[in-house]
């Protein structure tokens, strides 16, 4: 029997994401919704939850980051080789596209467990001898190209998706859509579901839509109207054809372009948001859905670092698989062990922030991480919005700043924040050491969020969905200083887990400038510095009511019970 055959021996949960954080060598990623998925699957091997994931084999990955001496973004190709780490697939399927058959197969990406479980994922290819070189690269960049590109890329996605598990034998029990790339999955399934023409009444739908939906469930991700995927009908036309009949594509996508969101909303039965939050925005955006809230999760295994592992083996066993049982954390595990497992880690970090840029930290001052996509409503700059105020904080309780992140290439806006960045970190060089990692990726993540001494969030609200890397930091004891927004309105209690920035409605700038200049230089620096009991007592209260809660375990745990089996 081949590896394969182990896996279709059951009916499976087909998990479609454009993107999924595999390892940091396979960069098949971008950012978050990409690490999201990754957690996703190893939790589901944790759990034993049947799945197979189904995503893009990005041979030339996203990019690969360098700064130059100004500061200045430099983008390069990061390819990779799918045989170093792959298998190939013997199936192949076609589609049309551009008026072309386009011939898809895949690579099979085993994914293990750190408890033994594994969990196939297939990497379609269009990288074939049958396609033209135009079409052999439609798999190629992660989020690149034109609108033309990534709808070819979304067909190849979500339908060729469909044929290839087909193909291979799998049979599927639920589909789960990572958000609204892969939407067309579920055109593919009206044309597979189809009543007979003899019993059709004049005018009637010829699909089985309640049959789709009954089989599928939707996550979506973003929060903003702009975010959301659209193709004209004129370009669906001249690249897709007629998938299904033009009238019923518009009732189901929109009637003025071809929206990947509604699409989804219309043809899932399960519809969720990733934060209570973020649910609560959705619904004001879609009117008529109903869309649960399923607050994201991080993998506990992954997110924790080897020093914490250690000590929760030792104090609280069982807690990879049942993270919830951290919430003992703050009882049985001494402020001494806490401390020296943090010690540790922070030491970790400055040898990491060592060897990518040379420069050295003092492990007796504070350090202040922040690290995500590089865009303006992440407002990366609020730190710095009064840099004199943000100097007498420090004059009075000095702190480092390390930071991390990419701007997508067509980010004109997020490039220009991260060489404002260097330019603050260089005026500021006299009074608060700080420091850009370059190349921000799984590895250097892992670093960062468990290694720093308070986590930093400044998003602009609503726009953060959900937010993941301060849960990452909970797992390592780590407190968030944040804005009220996406999982933090739920994971934030004031001075236990960590602190909020402003309150929880919609503000300027400047007032939560003040806000965060204000928690920063009264509150949590003073905290730091003159009573180390108490502030391992909130180490201890990010722990037990943040990591025992914001895990992908309990995540995926309610989406089999909620999602997975109706």
């Amino acid at each position: 029997m081949n590896i394969l055959d182990s896996f279709t021996q059951e009916p499976r949960i087909a998990y479609f994401s454009m993107e999924i954080a595999l390892r940091s060598e396979i960069p098949t990623y971008s950012g978050g919704l990409g690490v999201l998925a990754g957690d996703t699957l190893y939790s589901a091997a944790d759990l034993e939850l049947p799945m197979v994931a189904v995503t893009l084999v990005s041979r030339a990955g996203y990019f690969r980051q360098s700064i130059d001496q100004q500061g200045r973004q430099q983008e390069a190709s990061d390819p990779w080789r799918p045989e170093d780490w792959a298998k190939p697939l013997d199936a192949k399927v076609a589609l049309p596209i551009g008026g072309r058959m386009v011939w898809v197969s895949g690579w099979l990406y085993v994914l293990q467990g750190h408890m033994g479980n594994a969990q196939p994922v297939i990497l379609l290819d269009t990288d074939l001898e049958e396609n033209t070189p135009e079409d052999r690269h439609i798999t190629d960049g992660l989020y690149g190209g034109d609108q033309a590109y990534r709808l070819k890329q979304e067909m190849v996605l979500g339908i060729g998706g469909v044929r290839l598990l087909q193909a291979l034998g799998f049979a599927i029990r639920e589909y789960h859509l990572n958000e609204g790339h892969s939407a067309l999955l579920a055109v593919e399934l009206l044309r597979r579901y189809r009543y007979p023409a003899e019993g059709l009444r004049p005018g009637e739908s010829p699909y089985d839509v309640p049959r789709v939906r009954e089989q599928c469930s939707f996550t979506t991700h973003t929060p903003v109207e702009a975010g959301h995927d659209r193709f004209s009908y004129e370009l669906v036309q001249q690249v897709a054809g007629e998938p299904i009949a033009l009238g019923v594509l518009k009732q189901l996508g929109g009637e003025d372009a071809l929206n990947m969101t509604r699409l989804a909303l219309n043809l899932s039965e399960y519809v969720n948001g990733v934060a209570k939050r973020h649910a609560e925005v959705s619904r004001g955006m879609f009117p008529g859905y109903r869309v649960h809230a399923v607050t994201n999760g991080v993998h506990p295994f992954t997110w924790t670092s080897e020093p914490f592992r250690k000590l929760y083996d030792k104090y609280i066993p069982g807690w990879c698989h049942e993270a919830e049982l951290l919430m003992r954390a703050d009882c049985c595990i001494g402020d001494a062990e806490i401390w020296e497992a943090h010690r540790q880690t922070k030491q970790r970090l400055i040898e990491c922030v060592k060897a990518a840029t040379g420069a050295s930290l003092d492990p007796q001052r504070p350090i202040l991480g922040f690290a995500r996509r590089m865009t303006a409503y992440k407002r990366p700059d609020l730190l710095f919005a009064d840099v004199q105020r943000l100097r007498e904080i420090a004059a009075h309780h000095p702190f480092q700043i390390v930071i991390a992140g990419k701007a997508h290439p067509h980010d004109t806006r997020g490039k220009q924040l991260i060489e404002q960045l260097h330019a603050q970190a260089r005026a500021l060089g006299d009074a608060i050491p700080m420091f850009f990692l370059p190349g921000y990726d799984l590895a250097k993540a892992q670093c960062l969020v468990a290694g720093v001494d308070v986590w930093l969030n400044t998003p602009l609200r609503p726009l953060e969905a959900s937010g993941t890397s301060g849960m990452k930091a909970t797992f390592n004891g780590v407190p968030n200083l944040s804005v009220l927004d996406g999982w933090w309105v739920e994971g934030c209690i004031e001075g236990i887990t960590g602190w909020a920035i402003g309150d929880s409605q919609e503000a300027d700038n400047d007032t939560d400038a003040e806000s965060l200049y204000r928690k920063l230089g009264d509150l949590v620096l003073p905290l730091y510095y003159k009573d180390r009991s108490r502030w391992i007592a909130v180490m201890k209260g990010a722990i037990a009511k943040n990591a025992a809660y914001f895990n992908s375990h309990r995540m995926m745990r309610r989406y089999a019970t909620e999602a997975y089996i109706r």
